[in-house]
C-alpha cells in the first residue's frame, strides 16, 4: 500500500467533512491544527473511518485523537499503512 500524502487527505476531508472555511486546503496546511481549519472530532471520525474502510486496516484511535495536525495525523495513517504491507 502507498502512504498516504497531504493530497489525498484532502481529498478525503472535503469529501466526507466539506471545504475549510478558513483555509485553502491547496496551501501549505500540513501544520495548521484541524480546529483551525474547521474540522472537528466528527469530521476527522468520518475520515478515519473511510481509511479503514479503503485500506483495509484498522487505526488507532487514541493515537489519531491526540494528532492536532494533518502532519501528525498523516504519520499514524502511515505507519498503520507501513505495518500493514510489511505483514
Amino acid at each position: 500500500m502507498q502512504p498516504l500524502h497531504i493530497k489525498d487527505l484532502v481529498v478525503l476531508l472535503r469529501t466526507n467533512a466539506g471545504d475549510s472555511d478558513t483555509f485553502d486546503l491547496d496551501g501549505d496546511v500540513l501544520d495548521v491544527p484541524f480546529d483551525e481549519l474547521n474540522y472537528d472530532s466528527l469530521a476527522l471520525l468520518q475520515v478515519t473511518g473511510a481509511i479503514e474502510r479503503d485500506y483495509e486496516v484498522t487505526l488507532d484511535e487514541e493515537a489519531l485523537e491526540e494528532a492536532q495536525t494533518p502532519r501528525q495525523y498523516l504519520q499514524v495513517v502511515n505507519q498503520v499503512l507501513a505495518s500493514s504491507r510489511a505483514a
